[in-house]
């Protein structure tokens, strides 16, 4: 990421509010601290949680961090009382200097609600961030009625997805005052030029098939369905492999399923790399592998792992539930199958590894695609362009009539 401040270009000053921040790992701290550590954005500032190590990459990092604990106490009514009192402390004092033209809240509780009530003070403009799982997953009545009533109030809500989109309208959320807008991928760091061959040593599978999943290990990214399939694909494919990069939950259960199916001598739990090591992790892979499905309500809104494989160019399977189908462009860049049927991931794993024509012509395709639509690049100036519209109207405390000035969010 650019930590330059390059030229006297007006820049996007805004307060930036959200629990998932750099150096805590994840797909939602990458997005911030790529978006707001750029040039472009070179007037925010950070209030985000307390973690480990968080000192040396504040020092590090090319804008003010403000950190607070982000802690829940089980004493407390509600449990996370602290934290809100925490964030109003924090962001109001920074609302009242004058400097910011807007707050963007990373997700709609606690920071989106904490940020509409700064908004009444301060009369700052708020965009909020939807990633889609907090939507389906946050089923309490009296957390639904908090969202929804937060998500109307916002002067812009950004949508990861179409499918993101959908269930912010069906709350009620007004279409003009969403923005789809994907997150993107360092198209320099994740790219065919990398050499996975320390990876394949390592392994010791040398020229073997390799099926790769990165991220946590949990139900809903159906790296279960993947360990389900591999009986189905060794029978055809004899020397096939399965390395899982991702800690999780769900080890213990994934594990034992590898030893039921009678192919943990096939499947490599890897457990977490570091960042600099990821990008060979793909580059070993003939095929990338997150056949999603939603589980009780827990569900994929985007997948930024896609992007990786297809930044590494790779063909890549994704599930049909969710929001993965803004990620992975079925029978373009990979394949979307039913997540929650093991034959049917066997089949679309078949597919892409028996037709290694198919299969790079995908990768091919993906590494255009990010290349000229999702990169950081591209998605800080999408950012910068919402924040001005959404400054250039008037500012209210309630939900939101007009379509902001100079761009259209519902695009």
């Amino acid at each position: 990421m650019p930590r330059e401040h390059g030229s006297e270009k007006k820049r996007m000053r805004a307060i930036v509010v959200t629990e998932l921040f750099s150096p805590t790992r994840g797909g939602t701290a990458v997005w911030f601290d790529q978006v707001y550590g750029r040039p472009e954005a070179a007037g925010c500032e950070i209030v985000t949680s307390e973690v480990a190590a968080c000192e040396a990459f504040d020092r590090s990092y090319p804008r003010a961090v403000h950190r607070i604990p982000w802690r829940r106490h089980r004493w407390l009514r509600p449990e996370s009382a602290a934290i809100y009192a925490g964030l109003v402390r924090r962001i109001a004092p920074l609302a009242w200097t004058g400097r910011f033209e807007a707050i963007h809240a990373g997700r709609v509780l606690p920071e989106g609600f904490v940020s509409i009530l700064a908004k009444w003070l301060s009369h700052l403009p708020v965009v909020i961030y939807a990633h889609g799982e907090e939507i389906t997953g946050w089923r309490e009545p009296g957390k639904q009625a908090f969202m929804r009533w937060t998500y109307r109030r916002a002067d812009a809500v950004i949508a990861n997805s179409e499918k993101t989109r959908e269930l912010l309208v069906d709350l009620g959320v007004d279409p003009a005052r969403i923005a789809v807008q994907r997150p993107g991928v360092d198209t320099e760091r994740f790219s065919p030029e990398v050499s996975g061959q320390a990876v394949r040593s390592h392994l010791g599978i040398e020229g073997a098939p390799l099926i790769l999943s990165v991220g946590r290990l949990q139900p809903r990214k159906g790296f279960d369905r993947v360990i389900e399939a591999l009986p189905e694909i060794a029978r055809v494919v004899p020397t096939v492999q399965y390395a899982i990069v991702g800690s999780g939950q769900d080890e213990g259960r994934l594990r034992q399923l590898a030893f039921v199916h009678h192919v943990a001598d096939r499947v490599h739990f890897v457990g977490q790399v570091s960042d600099e090591v990821l990008p060979e992790w793909y580059a070993a892979s003939d095929v990338f592998a997150m056949p999603n499905r939603d589980t009780e309500g827990d569900t994929e809104g985007f997948g930024m792992v896609y992007l990786e494989a297809a930044a590494s160019g790779k063909s890549a399977l994704a599930g049909c539930d969710g929001g993965t189908g803004s990620a992975v462009v079925d029978g373009v860049t990979g394949l979307r199958v039913d997540g929650h049927s093991a034959r049917t991931v066997a089949g679309g794993l078949l597919r892409l590894l028996l037709d290694r024509g198919l299969s790079e012509t995908m990768g091919q395709q993906g590494r255009a695609r990010v290349c000229r639509e999702l990169t950081w690049q591209v998605v800080a100036r999408k950012t910068v362009e919402l924040h001005e519209a959404v400054w250039a109207r008037p500012h209210r405390t309630g939900p939101a009539q007009r379509r902001p000035v100079g761009v259209s969010l519902a695009r």
